[in-house]
């Protein structure tokens, strides 16, 4: 790493799910570990997509977003969860949910403010907050059962406290927040005048009927929560870079004045075509949820023939597994290691927690991949 870098970026180096991808491709092993999915995106969203190249949206977009995203944005809010987003002032798109993360932690975040959220936590947070010179605090998520310690997150907060960063549903758990769990957070954003961030991002892939509450609907939260959400998930377009916050005007308004600064605005020809397909959940999206949970169960089945130890996820992505079983006491050297010896890529969960200790042994494995994939993995971990 040059010597040049910031001082607050060093601690972090280089994206963990852009190594074991590159282990990957190295050794030609099958790809369990980064969440990009093998499906194509859906037909219709495409479509959109070249119409709006076609029609010559190759210039910048306004940098809140193009109107006709915003309104879709606004309506998809308010037709899901009853929330009040005014698409003009309560809506701002960015460069995917990490745009909309790292305004909003940028824009809130003072040096020496605190920020807190749950561990395991996806990597970007700590760069985030480092970037921003803020003190980041973490409240353990313990497998099994993985509820929030009421006693750890009031012992989190305190004066300092600006921002609680919350994502669910959970990356790389698969836990969703409960109603309960979600007025613990509230309780001490209200109590210590915080805003709270929430990453959403796996909004629509909940499994077994299990329903995603977005913090801002929750009574008092409108007004302090910045929900923040993103096509890349839900439409299976990762490398769209498409995402959005949304919520009360004033704290919006903070995502639009530093994203300005950051990356401006892009995306022009997929605006629209994210536009297209948040009308379009029902139609588009449900059907990949149901194949994702069939795969999930595909996955979690493939992964206990093999001895480990898997949490069966509500929502997301992944399956976080206990390797302990067949021997594993470090995942981050077992996971540097099968990319070679076994032909499978996976993450190590202390990759996302500030050291290893209670999870020393705990690996993630993505189910958005194709069943071939996932049958395949699974059988050379069984070999």
């Amino acid at each position: 790493m040059s010597g040049r870098l910031v001082r607050r970026l060093r601690p972090h180096g280089e994206s963990v799910f852009a190594t074991m991808s590159g282990l990957a491709l190295q050794h030609g092993a099958v790809n369990l570990g980064q969440g990009f999915p093998d499906d194509p995106a859906p037909q219709a969203v495409v479509e959109a997509a070249r119409a709006a190249l076609a029609a010559g949206h190759n210039q910048y977009p306004p940098s809140r977003g193009v109107p006709e995203l915003r309104e879709a944005v606004a309506r998809h809010q308010r037709e899901h969860y009853g929330l009040p987003v005014d698409p003009a002032t309560g809506v701002a798109v960015t460069t995917g949910a990490t745009g909309a993360l790292a305004a909003s932690v940028l824009g809130l975040v003072e040096p020496g403010d605190e920020v807190v959220t749950f561990e395991p936590a996806y990597d970007a947070y700590a760069a985030l907050v480092d970037l921003a010179e803020g003190t980041l605090r973490r409240v353990p998520l313990r497998a099994p059962d993985l509820t929030v310690d009421a006693d750890a997150l009031a012992a989190a907060c305190g004066p300092r406290t600006a921002v609680i960063l919350l994502n669910s549903p959970h990356n790389p758990t698969g836990k969703v927040f409960t109603p309960a769990e979600l007025e613990l957070v509230a309780e001490q954003a209200r109590r210590h005048d915080a805003v709270v961030v929430t990453d959403e991002v796996y909004e629509h892939m909940t499994f077994d009927g299990v329903q995603h509450v977005p913090m801002a609907s929750l009574p008092g939260m409108w007004e302090r929560t910045i929900t923040i959400s993103s096509a890349g998930k839900t439409f299976s377009v990762t490398g769209w870079k498409v995402g959005w916050a949304s919520g009360a005007p004033e704290l919006v308004e903070v995502v639009a004045s530093t994203s300005q600064w950051l990356t401006f605005s892009g995306g022009a020809a997929y605006q629209p075509a994210v536009a297209e397909g948040l009308g379009r959940i029902g139609e588009l999206v449900d059907p990949l949820t149901r194949e994702l949970g069939r795969r999930r169960d595909l996955l979690v089945d493939g992964l206990r023939a093999a001895g480990l130890e898997p949490l069966v996820p509500q929502g997301g992505y992944f399956v976080v597994a206990d390797a302990a079983p067949i021997g594993v006491s470090d995942a981050m050297a077992w996971c540097l290691e099968i990319p070679q010896r076994l032909g499978v890529a996976a993450v190590p969960v202390s990759a996302f927690c500030e050291s290893p200790a209670g999870v020393e042994s705990l690996v993630r494995f993505a189910f958005c991949k194709s069943e071939d994939r996932i049958r395949e993995g699974t059988a050379r971990l069984r070999a």
